[in-house]
This record gives C-alpha cells, structure tokens and sequence, in this order.
C-alpha cells in the first residue's frame, strides 16, 4: 500500500527528514513511534500530499501522492492541529469535503449523527477542542478513504470517546482492509490496536516490525544469583541493568530461548522471563543519555 523510499525534507536550517524509508502493507494498522521532534508529523504531511520531501519518493498503491487529486481523493488525514474555516459549522465543512471526496458517503454521516454529541450547525471553532476532534473524525469516517492518517489522533478526548472512536477505526478496518497510520505518544493505545510499528527519531527510521516480531526480539529478564557470584550473564549485553535488592533486571535485545540460555548458565537461585510492553521497547531501543530520566539537582 504505501512504499517511502529515502526521503528527506528540511525546513529552515533543520533537518526534519533524514533518508527515511519506510513500507505499510495493505489493511495495516501501523503505529508511528518516537520522541517529540522526531520528523513524525512532517513524515505524515509528506504522506498525505500537504508538503513535497526535498528527495525521495513516496508511493501510495504505486502512485506518487503529491499534487495528485485523484489518490488523495482516497485519503483521510486528521493532523494534530486542526483548522476549519472561520465560523463554519459542520454542515458547512460537509458541503466542503463532498466537493472534493466522490466517496463521501451521506447515509454514513447521518448515522454517525447517533455517536458524537455535536450540534452540526454550530460553528466549529466554538467548540471545545475534544468536540472538534469529535467533528473531524465525524467529518473523515463519512469519506470513507482507502488510507486514515492520524496524528495524535484522540489527544484531548474522553477515555468513553476515546474507545468509541478506536472501535470505529478497527471496524472500518476489519469491514474494508482500510489502511491506518497513527502517529502518538499514547503507546499503550498503540500497542492494543496496531498491528506494525516504526520507531522514529532524529528523522531516522532505526526500526520498523510487524509488532508481534518486534515483541519477539526483546526481554526481560530477572534473576537472583548464587551468593559471591558477579551479577553478569553471560554471552549477551544488556540494554539495561538494575537491581532491587538481590534481585537484578535486565533488558536483553535477543529472543526468549537465548535469554533463559543465558540466565541457566549462571545456575541461578531464581529467574523468570518476561515480555516488554511497547513502551518499553521504545524507551531501551532509543537508550543513551538523551532519553535517560534525569534529576534536578538543587
């Protein structure tokens, strides 16, 4: 579905982009993953057609998707920073979007009438910043796209709405092989719904797996070694390491059968194996000193 090849975008001096590829297959529900500044909201402008990368190519079902109607016809983007015309109410942006969409599905829009708690000839920009996230998504299910880009897509929402709109997305996946391409912070969220991830940062793709793999190729293991022994496995370096009392941790990039290969060679007094989260792959796979949690010093 979408093949990114090597591009780079710059803005000013900086460097947003930096070679980055990346490949989404159809019906994917791909999570983008990284710090604050990483290049994933230019990544997505670039994806949707918004802005041009400086060099590279990106293809949405073999098409370049810059300046060409026809494929963004087909795609859905709601950024983390919403705009709508001044004193537009709903009804208004709906008129807008049918313009532009032929897919726009009338009947759809109706019947979401029955899930967002909006009053549709109100003016957006007097909603509240939950109600027009509400409105945008009301707004971009109705398109019926081929291709959801999110960012940050349920910031500022109630946890009930919040799962309501997950369980329309999943459902216009399951429903229509939609394509969805989320860019959040919320990895918890991302690890229940997505099913690839690409960690991002300095504009870098350092990784990208289906999830199930990327789980698959860390672990954590904790063990309580023999009296006098050093608190070493062997064969393996560890991401991380600490201790709480005799009990010590260790984050290992490697695979569950490596990592009790390791913890058995140390004849331990106890050890057990255990998976990371999403959030705590990102946290030791990005590592060093720059994501470390600091303290202030007084």
């Amino acid at each position: 579905m979408i093949d990114i090849q090597n591009i780079s975008k710059g803005y000013e001096g900086t460097q947003a982009l930096s070679s980055l590829s990346l490949h989404v297959p159809r019906g994917a529900v791909y999570g983008l993953v990284g710090p604050n500044g990483a290049g994933k909201s230019t990544l997505l402008r670039c994806l949707s057609g918004v802005s041009q990368p400086d060099s590279g190519v990106i293809l949405v079902d073999g098409q370049p998707v810059y300046e060409n109607p026809d494929l963004k016809a087909r795609i859905a983007y709601i950024p983390d920073d919403l705009y709508y015309f001044t004193s537009a109410s709903l009804m208004d942006m709906k008129r807008f979007y049918q313009g532009f969409f032929p897919t726009f599905d009338e009947e759809l829009f109706k019947k979401l009438a029955d899930i967002f708690p909006i009053d549709p000839k109100k003016s957006i920009r007097h909603l509240s910043k939950g109600m027009q996230k509400q409105a945008a998504f009301w707004l971009n299910l109705a398109l019926q796209p081929d291709l959801f880009l999110l960012d940050e897509p349920v910031d500022g929402l109630d946890p009930v709405m919040r799962r309501q709109l997950w369980s329309l997305i999943m459902g216009e996946v399951e429903r229509r092989q939609v394509t969805v391409v989320i860019s959040s912070h919320n990895l918890r969220e991302l690890e229940d719904v997505c099913d690839h991830v690409g960690v991002i940062d300095h504009g870098k793709m350092l990784l990208e797996r289906a999830l199930s793999q990327l789980q698959e190729d860390f672990v954590k293991v904790q063990i309580v070694f023999p009296p006098e022994s050093a608190p070493v496995l062997p064969q393996v370096t560890p991401l991380h390491h600490s201790s709480t009392g005799r009990v010590h941790t260790f984050i290992l990039k490697c695979g569950a059968q490596a990592a009790e290969q390791a913890a058995r060679a140390c004849q331990p007094v106890f050890y057990d194996i255990l998976p990371l989260t999403l959030e705590e792959i990102f946290i030791y796979e990005l590592g060093g000193a720059d994501y470390a949690v600091k303290e202030l010093v007084l």
